[in-house]
Protein backbone atom coordinates (compact mmCIF):
# COMPACT_ATOMS: atom_id res chain seq x y z
CA UNK A 1 0.00 0.00 0.00
CA UNK A 2 1.28 3.36 -0.80
CA UNK A 3 1.75 6.64 1.57
CA UNK A 4 -0.93 8.45 0.37
CA UNK A 5 -3.21 5.25 0.82
CA UNK A 6 -2.33 5.07 3.91
CA UNK A 7 -2.70 8.46 4.95
CA UNK A 8 -6.28 8.15 3.25
CA UNK A 9 -6.96 5.66 5.06
CA UNK A 10 -5.96 6.02 7.95
CA UNK A 11 -4.37 9.75 8.60
CA UNK A 12 -1.53 10.59 10.75
CA UNK A 13 0.41 7.27 11.46
CA UNK A 14 1.71 9.69 14.98
CA UNK A 15 0.35 7.55 18.06
CA UNK A 16 -1.76 10.61 19.63
CA UNK A 17 -4.74 10.25 21.83
CA UNK A 18 -7.50 11.71 19.81
CA UNK A 19 -9.52 14.64 21.69
CA UNK A 20 -12.83 13.19 22.52
CA UNK A 21 -10.70 11.03 24.31
CA UNK A 22 -8.87 13.42 26.80
CA UNK A 23 -10.36 14.22 30.28
CA UNK A 24 -12.99 16.14 29.56
CA UNK A 25 -11.47 19.13 31.65
CA UNK A 26 -9.06 19.31 29.01
CA UNK A 27 -11.03 18.82 25.91
CA UNK A 28 -13.29 21.96 27.21
CA UNK A 29 -9.91 23.68 27.97
CA UNK A 30 -8.73 23.52 24.76
CA UNK A 31 -11.88 24.22 22.92
CA UNK A 32 -12.99 27.26 24.43
CA UNK A 33 -8.65 28.00 24.11
CA UNK A 34 -9.26 27.88 19.97
CA UNK A 35 -12.73 29.15 19.89
CA UNK A 36 -12.31 32.05 17.19
CA UNK A 37 -12.72 36.30 17.73
CA UNK A 38 -16.39 36.79 16.64
CA UNK A 39 -16.47 41.10 16.14
CA UNK A 40 -16.28 42.31 18.76
CA UNK A 41 -15.88 39.20 21.14
CA UNK A 42 -12.51 38.25 21.76
CA UNK A 43 -11.68 35.03 21.02
CA UNK A 44 -9.65 32.09 23.18
CA UNK A 45 -6.10 32.17 24.60
CA UNK A 46 -5.34 30.35 21.15
CA UNK A 47 -7.49 32.11 18.72
CA UNK A 48 -4.72 33.96 17.16
CA UNK A 49 -2.53 30.93 15.89
CA UNK A 50 -3.01 29.48 12.60
CA UNK A 51 -4.96 26.08 12.27
CA UNK A 52 -1.76 24.13 11.62
CA UNK A 53 -0.31 25.47 14.62
CA UNK A 54 -3.49 24.36 16.68
CA UNK A 55 -3.50 20.97 15.24
CA UNK A 56 0.41 20.49 16.27
CA UNK A 57 -0.33 21.20 19.96
CA UNK A 58 -3.12 19.56 20.08
CA UNK A 59 -1.26 16.65 18.55
CA UNK A 60 2.23 17.02 20.95
CA UNK A 61 -0.89 17.22 23.95
CA UNK A 62 -1.96 14.17 22.76
CA UNK A 63 1.17 12.16 22.14
CA UNK A 64 1.73 13.10 26.28
CA UNK A 65 -1.82 11.73 27.18
CA UNK A 66 -1.10 8.77 25.34
CA UNK A 67 1.32 7.83 27.51
CA UNK A 68 -0.12 8.56 30.36
CA UNK A 69 -2.95 6.08 29.29
CA UNK A 70 -0.07 3.23 28.14
CA UNK A 71 1.32 3.72 31.60
CA UNK A 72 -1.41 3.73 33.60
CA UNK A 73 -1.36 7.35 34.67
CA UNK A 74 -4.39 8.79 32.63
CA UNK A 75 -7.19 10.26 34.87
CA UNK A 76 -9.96 11.26 33.24
CA UNK A 77 -11.30 13.08 36.03
CA UNK A 78 -8.24 15.81 36.51
CA UNK A 79 -8.41 19.58 36.00
CA UNK A 80 -6.92 20.94 33.26
CA UNK A 81 -3.20 20.63 32.50
CA UNK A 82 -3.35 19.12 35.78
CA UNK A 83 -1.68 15.77 34.65
CA UNK A 84 1.35 17.63 33.29
CA UNK A 85 3.30 17.11 36.66
CA UNK A 86 7.24 16.60 37.25
CA UNK A 87 7.06 12.84 37.73
CA UNK A 88 4.92 12.58 34.73
CA UNK A 89 7.24 14.32 32.61
CA UNK A 90 10.43 13.48 33.87
CA UNK A 91 9.20 9.27 33.03
CA UNK A 92 8.03 10.47 29.66
CA UNK A 93 11.01 12.33 28.50
CA UNK A 94 12.93 9.15 29.19
CA UNK A 95 10.41 7.38 26.75
CA UNK A 96 10.59 9.96 24.14
CA UNK A 97 14.93 9.72 24.53
CA UNK A 98 14.87 6.27 23.54
CA UNK A 99 12.34 6.23 20.72
CA UNK A 100 13.07 9.62 18.82
CA UNK A 101 15.67 12.30 18.15
CA UNK A 102 16.80 15.01 20.48
CA UNK A 103 15.41 17.84 18.50
CA UNK A 104 11.86 16.20 18.64
CA UNK A 105 12.38 15.67 22.66
CA UNK A 106 13.26 19.54 22.90
CA UNK A 107 9.89 20.04 21.13
CA UNK A 108 7.71 17.94 22.44
CA UNK A 109 8.34 19.31 25.60
CA UNK A 110 8.32 22.58 24.18
CA UNK A 111 4.55 22.31 22.55
CA UNK A 112 3.70 20.55 25.92
CA UNK A 113 4.40 23.57 27.98
CA UNK A 114 2.55 25.82 25.36
CA UNK A 115 -0.38 23.68 25.85
CA UNK A 116 -0.82 24.12 29.63
CA UNK A 117 0.31 27.38 29.29
CA UNK A 118 -3.14 27.87 26.96
CA UNK A 119 -5.44 25.70 28.94
CA UNK A 120 -4.62 26.30 32.51
CA UNK A 121 -2.57 29.69 32.46
CA UNK A 122 -3.04 30.01 36.57
CA UNK A 123 -0.50 26.79 36.19
CA UNK A 124 3.38 27.60 37.62
CA UNK A 125 5.62 25.79 34.96
CA UNK A 126 9.00 27.47 36.03
CA UNK A 127 10.11 23.72 36.92
CA UNK A 128 8.67 22.53 32.91
CA UNK A 129 10.84 25.18 31.85
CA UNK A 130 13.31 24.28 33.41
CA UNK A 131 13.63 20.98 32.20
CA UNK A 132 12.67 22.54 28.64
CA UNK A 133 16.02 24.84 29.07
CA UNK A 134 18.39 21.42 29.47
CA UNK A 135 16.85 19.43 26.93
CA UNK A 136 17.47 22.61 24.49
CA UNK A 137 21.18 22.78 25.32
CA UNK A 138 21.41 18.66 24.95
CA UNK A 139 19.88 18.92 21.17
CA UNK A 140 21.79 17.90 18.93
CA UNK A 141 20.25 18.44 15.01
CA UNK A 142 20.86 15.97 12.42
CA UNK A 143 23.02 16.53 9.74
CA UNK A 144 21.05 18.15 6.44
CA UNK A 145 24.31 17.64 4.58
CA UNK A 146 23.29 13.95 3.09
CA UNK A 147 19.62 15.12 1.79
CA UNK A 148 20.96 18.38 0.25
CA UNK A 149 19.93 18.28 -3.67
CA UNK A 150 20.10 21.35 -6.09
CA UNK A 151 16.83 22.46 -7.17
CA UNK A 152 17.52 20.82 -11.36
CA UNK A 153 17.50 17.15 -9.91
CA UNK A 154 14.10 17.80 -8.41
CA UNK A 155 13.05 19.43 -11.38
CA UNK A 156 14.20 17.21 -13.91
CA UNK A 157 13.34 14.18 -11.24
CA UNK A 158 9.31 15.63 -11.56
CA UNK A 159 9.72 16.01 -15.38
CA UNK A 160 10.91 13.01 -16.13
CA UNK A 161 7.95 11.24 -13.90
CA UNK A 162 5.30 13.28 -16.23
CA UNK A 163 7.15 11.74 -19.49
CA UNK A 164 6.95 8.22 -18.59
CA UNK A 165 3.32 8.81 -17.23
CA UNK A 166 2.52 9.51 -21.07
CA UNK A 167 5.11 6.67 -21.93
CA UNK A 168 4.34 3.20 -20.76
CA UNK A 169 1.04 1.19 -20.73
CA UNK A 170 -0.62 1.37 -17.19
CA UNK A 171 -3.95 1.96 -15.86
CA UNK A 172 -5.73 5.61 -16.42
CA UNK A 173 -5.67 5.90 -12.85
CA UNK A 174 -2.20 5.30 -12.22
CA UNK A 175 -0.58 7.41 -15.14
CA UNK A 176 -2.58 10.11 -13.36
CA UNK A 177 -1.12 9.49 -9.83
CA UNK A 178 2.59 9.49 -11.50
CA UNK A 179 1.87 12.54 -13.77
CA UNK A 180 0.54 14.30 -10.42
CA UNK A 181 3.46 13.16 -8.46
CA UNK A 182 6.05 14.64 -11.28
CA UNK A 183 3.87 17.86 -11.02
CA UNK A 184 4.24 18.01 -7.63
CA UNK A 185 8.13 17.57 -7.01
CA UNK A 186 8.64 19.73 -10.08
CA UNK A 187 6.60 22.85 -9.15
CA UNK A 188 7.80 22.79 -5.10
CA UNK A 189 11.00 22.99 -6.39
CA UNK A 190 10.59 25.66 -8.95
CA UNK A 191 8.46 27.52 -5.80
CA UNK A 192 9.45 26.33 -2.93
CA UNK A 193 6.44 27.91 -0.65
CA UNK A 194 5.65 26.34 2.62
CA UNK A 195 4.29 22.66 2.35
CA UNK A 196 0.73 24.14 4.04
CA UNK A 197 0.66 26.79 1.36
CA UNK A 198 1.62 24.25 -1.51
CA UNK A 199 -1.37 21.76 -0.16
CA UNK A 200 -4.14 24.33 -0.41
CA UNK A 201 -3.39 25.54 -3.35
CA UNK A 202 -6.84 26.72 -4.86
CA UNK A 203 -7.50 26.49 -9.03
CA UNK A 204 -8.90 30.58 -9.75
CA UNK A 205 -7.79 31.77 -6.26
CA UNK A 206 -4.70 30.56 -4.81
CA UNK A 207 -3.58 29.20 -8.37
CA UNK A 208 -4.33 31.37 -10.92
CA UNK A 209 -3.37 31.78 -14.92
CA UNK A 210 -3.35 35.77 -15.95
CA UNK A 211 -2.56 36.19 -19.58
CA UNK A 212 -1.26 32.36 -20.30
CA UNK A 213 1.08 32.96 -16.86
CA UNK A 214 0.47 30.46 -13.66
CA UNK A 215 0.85 32.32 -10.54
CA UNK A 216 0.77 31.10 -6.64
CA UNK A 217 -1.00 34.21 -4.99
CA UNK A 218 -1.12 33.48 -1.04
CA UNK A 219 -2.95 36.58 0.81
CA UNK A 220 -1.32 38.30 4.19
CA UNK A 221 -3.83 35.77 6.13
CA UNK A 222 -2.23 32.91 4.33
CA UNK A 223 1.51 33.24 4.75
CA UNK A 224 3.85 33.12 7.76
CA UNK A 225 5.30 36.48 7.30
CA UNK A 226 1.62 37.89 6.71
CA UNK A 227 2.86 39.04 3.67
CA UNK A 228 1.33 38.93 0.50
CA UNK A 229 3.14 36.32 -2.13
CA UNK A 230 2.58 36.13 -5.39
CA UNK A 231 5.06 34.59 -7.73
CA UNK A 232 4.90 33.22 -11.10
CA UNK A 233 5.40 29.88 -11.92
CA UNK A 234 8.18 29.02 -14.64
CA UNK A 235 7.14 28.93 -18.65
CA UNK A 236 8.48 25.34 -18.58
CA UNK A 237 5.73 24.05 -16.74
CA UNK A 238 2.49 25.71 -18.24
CA UNK A 239 2.47 22.93 -20.89
CA UNK A 240 2.50 20.34 -17.83
CA UNK A 241 -0.19 22.36 -15.53
CA UNK A 242 -2.63 22.59 -18.71
CA UNK A 243 -2.18 18.84 -19.12
CA UNK A 244 -2.64 17.86 -15.62
CA UNK A 245 -5.88 19.99 -15.21
CA UNK A 246 -7.40 18.97 -18.74
CA UNK A 247 -6.44 15.56 -18.13
CA UNK A 248 -5.50 13.63 -15.37
CA UNK A 249 -6.75 15.80 -12.31
CA UNK A 250 -10.49 14.35 -13.77
CA UNK A 251 -9.33 10.98 -13.00
CA UNK A 252 -7.89 11.32 -9.86
CA UNK A 253 -11.36 13.66 -8.95
CA UNK A 254 -13.52 10.62 -9.81
CA UNK A 255 -16.33 13.19 -10.95
CA UNK A 256 -15.94 15.06 -7.84
CA UNK A 257 -16.48 18.69 -8.82
CA UNK A 258 -17.47 19.93 -5.78
CA UNK A 259 -13.13 21.69 -4.95
CA UNK A 260 -11.31 23.41 -7.13
CA UNK A 261 -8.30 22.17 -4.82
CA UNK A 262 -4.80 21.50 -6.68
CA UNK A 263 -3.74 18.34 -5.93
CA UNK A 264 -6.44 15.11 -5.71
CA UNK A 265 -6.12 12.19 -4.09
CA UNK A 266 -6.66 8.92 -5.88
CA UNK A 267 -9.68 8.30 -3.68
CA UNK A 268 -11.25 11.79 -5.94
CA UNK A 269 -10.59 13.87 -2.41
CA UNK A 270 -8.57 16.99 -2.22
CA UNK A 271 -4.78 15.88 -1.19
CA UNK A 272 -4.22 16.85 2.83
CA UNK A 273 -1.41 18.13 4.17
CA UNK A 274 0.00 14.87 5.89
CA UNK A 275 -0.77 12.97 2.63
CA UNK A 276 1.25 15.59 1.02
CA UNK A 277 4.33 15.54 3.67
CA UNK A 278 4.16 11.89 3.35
CA UNK A 279 4.46 11.69 -0.26
CA UNK A 280 6.87 13.65 -1.15
CA UNK A 281 9.95 12.07 0.70
CA UNK A 282 8.64 8.82 -0.66
CA UNK A 283 8.64 10.37 -4.60
CA UNK A 284 12.25 12.03 -3.83
CA UNK A 285 13.36 8.62 -2.87
CA UNK A 286 12.26 6.58 -5.33
CA UNK A 287 13.52 9.21 -8.45
CA UNK A 288 16.63 10.81 -6.93
CA UNK A 289 17.29 8.30 -4.75
CA UNK A 290 18.08 10.73 -1.30
CA UNK A 291 14.86 10.81 0.75
CA UNK A 292 13.88 15.31 0.19
CA UNK A 293 10.90 16.12 3.19
CA UNK A 294 9.16 19.24 1.49
CA UNK A 295 10.92 21.85 3.86
CA UNK A 296 14.37 20.65 2.29
CA UNK A 297 12.70 22.24 -1.21
CA UNK A 298 13.24 25.49 0.36
CA UNK A 299 16.60 24.76 1.15
CA UNK A 300 17.64 23.03 -2.03
CA UNK A 301 16.65 26.83 -3.41
CA UNK A 302 18.75 28.52 -1.46
CA UNK A 303 22.06 26.43 -1.97
CA UNK A 304 21.07 26.48 -5.65
CA UNK A 305 20.72 29.96 -6.00
CA UNK A 306 23.76 31.48 -3.29
CA UNK A 307 25.82 28.65 -5.24
CA UNK A 308 25.24 29.36 -9.09
CA UNK A 309 23.92 33.09 -9.04
CA UNK A 310 26.40 34.64 -6.17
CA UNK A 311 26.15 37.79 -7.53
CA UNK A 312 22.43 38.04 -6.17
CA UNK A 313 22.64 37.97 -2.36
CA UNK A 314 18.97 38.50 -1.60
CA UNK A 315 17.64 36.71 -4.37
CA UNK A 316 17.65 33.55 -1.78
CA UNK A 317 15.86 35.69 0.84
CA UNK A 318 12.99 36.63 -2.10
CA UNK A 319 12.33 32.96 -2.89
CA UNK A 320 11.89 32.12 0.39
CA UNK A 321 9.71 35.08 0.99
CA UNK A 322 11.90 36.01 3.86
CA UNK A 323 12.07 39.74 5.21
CA UNK A 324 15.86 39.32 5.93
CA UNK A 325 18.48 37.80 4.97
CA UNK A 326 20.53 36.28 7.48
CA UNK A 327 17.21 34.03 8.51
CA UNK A 328 17.86 32.55 5.26
CA UNK A 329 21.83 32.33 5.98
CA UNK A 330 21.17 30.84 9.00
CA UNK A 331 18.63 28.10 8.01
CA UNK A 332 18.71 27.23 4.60
CA UNK A 333 22.18 28.11 2.91
CA UNK A 334 24.96 25.52 3.17
CA UNK A 335 26.34 26.87 -0.39
CA UNK A 336 29.50 28.28 1.70
CA UNK A 337 30.61 25.15 3.01
CA UNK A 338 29.78 23.38 -0.46
CA UNK A 339 31.99 26.38 -2.40
CA UNK A 340 35.04 25.26 0.46
CA UNK A 341 34.74 21.62 -0.33
CA UNK A 342 35.29 22.29 -4.01
CA UNK A 343 37.40 24.51 -3.36
CA UNK A 344 39.71 21.85 -1.01
CA UNK A 345 39.35 19.66 -4.06
CA UNK A 346 40.55 21.32 -6.32
CA UNK A 347 43.45 22.52 -4.74
CA UNK A 348 43.88 18.68 -3.70
CA UNK A 349 43.70 17.29 -7.37
CA UNK A 350 46.17 20.38 -8.66
CA UNK A 351 49.13 19.71 -5.87
CA UNK A 352 48.30 16.01 -6.65
CA UNK A 353 49.04 16.05 -10.59
CA UNK A 354 51.78 18.65 -9.83
CA UNK A 355 55.50 17.72 -10.49
CA UNK A 356 56.75 16.40 -6.62
CA UNK A 357 58.20 19.58 -5.29
CA UNK A 358 59.31 18.75 -1.90
CA UNK A 359 62.15 20.49 -0.87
Amino acid sequence: MSTEEKSNRTGSSVRSLPLDQWPSADREAWREACYPSVRFKRGGAASHLRPVTQKELGKRYGLFLDFLKRSGRLELNAAAGALVVPDHVQVYVTELQARTSSVNVYSSIQKLRRMVQLIAPECELDWLIAIERQLFSEMRPRSKWHRVVYTDVLVDAGLTLMAEAEMFKRSELANARMFRNGLIIALLALCPIRLKNFAALEIGRSFVNVEGTWWIILTEGETKEKRVDERPVQQELAASIERYLAMYRPILARGNASTNFLWMAINGKPMTYDSLRDLIPEITRMTVGITVNPHMFRTAGATTLATRAGDKPHAASALLHHRQGPVTQEHYNRASCISAGRSLASLNRRFRTAPDSTP
